[in-house]
């Protein structure tokens, strides 16, 4: 998976859901910008497919050293 710039929609929807594939690698669901929506989202989900494994993931940018220097996309699984 390639990875990509933050943008500015990225910032103001941090909460993500993302479904995992195989080799380690991940594809975004849907974004949200308040966790309960997420939550919600992910227990509709969960109803639909539930032998697909999905969680939320909290996506911030850090701050960026230099400005030469790519902010570094973190995040944090939060297990529901």
């Amino acid at each position: 998976m390639i990875p990509k710039q933050v943008t500015y929609r990225d910032r103001l929807q941090p909460w993500c859901i993302i479904r995992h594939l195989p080799n380690c690698q991940r594809l975004t669901v849907a974004r949200f910008s308040r966790r309960p929506d997420a939550e919600s989202y992910l227990n509709a989900l969960r109803r639909l497919m539930p032998a697909v494994p999905h969680t939320i993931v909290f996506v911030n940018a850090v701050c960026v050293l230099d400005e030469n220097s790519v902010p570094i996309p973190m995040q944090l699984a939060i297990e529901v």
